[in-house]
């Protein structure tokens, strides 16, 4: 099985390095309530037909990891709001990029969808081959794409599952049509990254609003009491998505990570910076109004990522949509 993957992506090689060259779909540059609500689209909730066979064996297929774009012009996204986990890095220039990792349900429609970076082949090694949306990527950067364990679903490849919007400028209007690519959302066992799930842990402090700086870029959660989420604002815009839906996680989690220079530049010279997500560090986990000090581990680029209370207990998030900001140390 192992090497039929490899087959078919070797086969695809050709055309990654087709769909970067052309631009005429896709472009790869950086531009300047309730107890029982999950902070996810309705639509999210598990489902039989999504997650489960008709005799309950849980399917345990790809997740869909989808880079969306976070540049002022791309807002607001789409389908951000269905996300399991939406991972928030740096890019070139100081700027943010947005990676959402669907698994309970998939959504009608993602994007605007962006390029792939390196930082997100090792962050993306703690899923079973997960199949990674992209728009493209830098020439160089392809090879290693296309050998990661991952599929890789860059724009072309499966030409009726991407479309080009009429509400925003290129390269600000690529979207993705998930059920395209995939048959059916593998269900929340998908998601191997580690996290834990349950009650708070003791203590924490009281917080009412967050807010964590890239050098060019910055995301503020503000605790809802009325919703018991945490709501979003980018660059000091409330973020909601196209169809008006504010987008809520339960757990945000502040990953102090090393964000070091790497070999890949983009078209104007800016270094590409490299976001390491293997390795261990400190951590602040927001949830039910509350910040708490927690450590995360992760050894291997297989494994999933650890977060911890600061006595070594498991640090539970709170059940709902997680985000995850990988801030420099």
């Amino acid at each position: 099985m192992r090497e039929m993957v490899r087959t078919r992506r070797g086969a695809w090689t050709a055309a990654l390095l087709a769909v970067t060259v052309t631009g005429s779909l896709v472009s790869g540059c950086t531009s300047g309530g309730g107890a029982t609500d999950d902070g996810r689209s309705p639509t999210q909730s598990r489902t039989p037909s999504e997650s489960e066979s008709a005799t309950g064996t849980v399917n345990a297929g790809p997740v869909l990891a989808v880079k969306i774009d976070n540049a002022p012009d791309a807002r607001p996204q789409t389908g951000l709001d269905a996300a399991d986990v939406v991972y928030a890095e740096q890019v070139e220039g100081g700027l943010s990029r947005l990676m959402a990792v669907f698994a309970s349900t998939l959504p009608d429609a993602v994007g605007p969808v962006r390029s792939a970076r390196e930082s997100d082949l090792e962050l993306l090694r703690q899923f079973h081959e997960p199949t990674l949306a992209f728009s493209g990527a830098q020439h160089k950067l392809l090879p290693l794409i296309n050998d990661a364990p991952l599929d890789p679903e860059p724009a072309g490849k499966v030409p009726d599952a991407w479309y080009r919007g009429s509400g925003k400028a290129a390269p600000h209007n690529l979207y993705l049509r998930p059920r395209r690519l995939m048959d059916s959302a593998p269900g929340d066992t998908a998601l191997t990254t580690g996290f834990h799930f349950g009650a708070a842990p003791p203590g924490g402090t009281p917080e009412t609003s967050r807010t964590v700086r890239f050098p060019s870029a910055r995301f503020t959660f503000t605790w809802s009491a009325e919703r018991g989420r945490w709501l979003v604002a980018m660059d000091g815009t409330p973020t909601v998505t196209t169809d008006g839906r504010t987008v809520a996680p339960a757990t945000v989690v502040i990953q102090y990570v090393k964000v070091r220079t790497s070999k890949y530049h983009d078209f104007l010279g800016n270094n590409t910076p490299f976001t390491e997500s293997v390795g261990s560090g400190t951590a602040q986990v927001l949830r039910d109004g509350r910040a708490f000090d927690a450590n995360w581990t992760r050894p291997e680029a297989a494994d999933g990522t650890r977060f911890t209370t600061p006595d070594g207990a498991p640090m539970n998030f709170a059940p709902g949509q997680v985000w995850v900001v990988l801030a420099k140390a």
